[in-house]
């Protein structure tokens, strides 16, 4: 009897996750909302799934949808609109900045003024996030993202820095050719094909406010003040802010699995929108 009882349950949970198999197949969106939900504090699958997502062309080393949504200006603004990409989840460890982002598409959903138009990629390394065991700030292949973007000196820095600087650190690990991993070449093809005017990214957990670019940096966001950390080899800001003259804002949170309070993102979205209205918006271009 407790023999049949264990093949039938053995039974059912095969057939279980057989189904949840083909609907995440079906519905790429929606299994990843509820791989996302298991994983991401205080972010339901239903909460997921209203933030209106859609999977992109391309997919992660392991074959997981990479999600964005397209926010247009709320209103009627004047002219061609001012473009902001929003990232998180770079490192798929960095958790709070996958939550952040999601507090922060919620917001621009009920915005009715806001004047700019948006591309939000919420968690740009699901491999890293759903690794075995733990998330993991590399990819599947064991490749920091951020040391992966093809900085036109990325052969002759990129390895060596590697190497000497971060002591052959395997989280920092930057690939063996710039733009190698399928989740780096999507996000520098969002940058290509969207053009924004500026790029915003959450990390986590330095607890400070991070610039590159040309325009005069936001001095705080919230309760992170600027403090400059400097570019590396491969990183988003040389990538984008220095090579591309693109503004880059990096938002390294306090924590990385605990997210802020509702109260602070709002503080550092109130923030960060008025630095958009006084240095992106009414700019050449």
């Amino acid at each position: 009897m407790a023999n049949a009882r264990a093949a039938g349950l053995a039974a059912a949970l095969f057939l279980f996750l057989r189904s949840a198999a083909a609907v995440a197949e079906a519905n790429p969106v929606a299994g990843a909302c509820a791989a996302l939900a298991g994983q991401i504090r205080n972010l339901d699958a239903q909460r997921c799934l209203d933030a209106g997502l859609q999977a992109a062309s391309l997919h992660s080393a392991r074959g997981r949808p990479l999600l964005y949504r397209d926010i247009a200006p709320a209103g009627s603004p004047e002219g061609e609109p001012k473009r902001v990409l929003l990232l998180g989840g770079i490192h798929g460890d960095e958790l709070s900045s996958i939550a952040v982002v999601f507090q922060w598409l919620e917001l621009l959903k009920s915005d009715r003024f806001q004047p700019y138009e948006w591309r939000v990629l919420p968690s740009v390394n699901p491999d890293g996030l759903f690794a075995a065991g733990k998330a993991q700030r590399t990819n599947a292949r064991g490749v920091d993202l951020n040391r992966n973007f093809p900085s036109p000196d990325w052969l002759a820095r990129a390895p060596q820095y590697w190497r000497n600087e971060a002591r052959s650190d395997p989280r920092r690990y930057p690939g063996t050719q710039p733009a190698s991993e399928p989740e780096t070449r999507w996000i520098v093809e969002q940058i290509r094909d969207f053009k924004p005017d500026a790029i915003v990214s959450v990390h986590a957990p330095y607890g400070v406010l991070d610039f590159d670019g040309p325009q005069d940096p936001p001095r705080k966001l919230g309760y992170l003040r600027l403090q400059p950390l400097g570019v590396y080899p491969g990183s988003l800001g040389e990538y984008a802010g220095l090579t591309l003259k693109l503004p880059v804002i990096t938002l390294e949170l306090p924590h990385a699995s605990e997210a802020p309070s509702a109260a602070q993102t709002g503080r550092m979205w109130a923030d960060l929108l008025d630095w958009l209205d006084r240095n992106v918006a009414h700019a050449p271009g």
